[in-house]
C-alpha cells in the first residue's frame, strides 16, 4: 500500500513539474549576458515576441544585439527564437522594441527604455542636439551614423532633448518610459507607432494568431491613459505597476 502511495506522490510531482515547470525557466537574456561578456558595450532590444498555441501554450522571444565594432561604429545581430517562460513574456509584454539590457563601458544594466537611449543619443560621439524651424531641440546622428535611427529603431519621428532629461532625470533606473502618449498610444513600445513600423510581421500575426491576439489585446486593457501595469515582477508573480511619460517635446 505504501509503494502505491509513492508511486501516486512521484506521478503528482512530475505532472506538477511538467505542467508547470516553465515558471522555473530562466531568462534567455542572462544567457545572452554570459556570451556577450568579451564585449565593453552592447545593447540588447525585444525585438519580437510569438505564442504557440497548445496545452500549455509555448512563449517566444526574439532579440536584437547592437554591438560595436573596434573603432566604435554599431552593427546589429539577430538571435533565433528562444521559448521563455510565461512569467517572463508578461513581465517583457509592453516592451518589443525596446532596450531590456544595456553594457556601457563595461557596466551591465537591466532596465526597459527606449531603444539607444542608454548609450547613443546624448552621445556626441554619434551625434548632436539640433533646433527646428519651431524651436524645438532635437537629436540628430552624424551623416556616418544616419543608418543608425532605423537599426535601433528609432523610426517614429525625432527624440527631443526634453524628453530624453525626462527619461534621463525622472525615469532611468527606476521605472521604464515610454515617451509621450498620443491618441493612446505610446511612442514605444509593443503597441506603439514605431513598433508597428520597425516589426510589421508581428502586428500581422497578432491578427492571425489568436493566442497571441489574446496577450495582445489584455495588454490594450491594461493600458489607460499612457500608464501601463506589468502583469509579473521579474521573473516573479506579484504586479506592479508601470508608467510612461506625459512629456512633450
Amino acid at each position: 500500500m505504501n509503494n502505491i502511495k509513492l508511486v501516486a506522490l512521484l506521478s503528482i510531482i512530475f505532472l506538477t513539474v511538467s505542467c508547470g515547470g516553465s515558471e522555473f525557466r530562466k531568462s534567455p537574456v542572462d544567457e545572452l549576458i554570459r556570451n556577450l561578456d568579451a564585449e565593453k558595450n552592447f545593447t540588447i532590444i525585444l525585438y519580437d515576441m510569438d505564442v504557440e498555441s497548445g496545452w500549455p501554450d509555448k512563449f517566444k522571444h526574439k532579440y536584437k544585439v547592437i554591438k560595436e565594432k573596434e573603432d566604435g561604429t554599431p552593427f546589429e545581430e539577430l538571435t533565433d527564437w528562444y521559448d521563455v517562460s510565461e512569467n517572463i513574456f508578461g513581465y517583457y509584454e509592453n516592451d518589443m522594441g525596446m532596450e531590456i539590457v544595456s553594457k556601457v563601458d563595461g557596466k551591465v544594466t537591466k532596465e526597459t527604455s527606449p531603444p539607444g537611449y542608454s548609450r547613443y543619443v546624448g552621445n556626441q560621439k554619434y551625434g548632436n542636439w539640433r533646433t527646428d524651424s519651431s524651436g524645438n531641440s532635437f537629436w540628430a546622428f552624424y551623416g556616418q551614423y544616419a543608418f543608425m535611427s532605423s537599426m535601433i529603431g528609432l523610426v517614429a519621428g525625432p527624440v527631443y532633448r526634453t524628453g530624453y532629461y525626462d527619461y534621463y532625470n525622472n525615469y532611468r533606473g527606476r521605472r521604464p518610459y515610454y515617451g509621450t502618449t498620443v491618441n493612446g498610444r505610446s511612442r514605444y513600445g509593443t503597441l506603439s507607432d514605431a513598433s508597428r513600423r520597425q516589426n510589421p510581421s508581428f502586428h500581422q500575426r497578432s491578427t492571425t494568431n489568436s493566442a497571441l491576439r489574446s496577450r495582445v489585446n489584455n495588454s490594450i486593457s491594461r493600458s489607460s491613459g499612457g500608464r501601463t501595469s506589468r502583469s509579473t515582477s521579474r521573473y516573479g508573480s506579484s504586479s506592479r505597476s508601470r508608467s510612461s511619460s506625459s512629456g512633450g517635446k
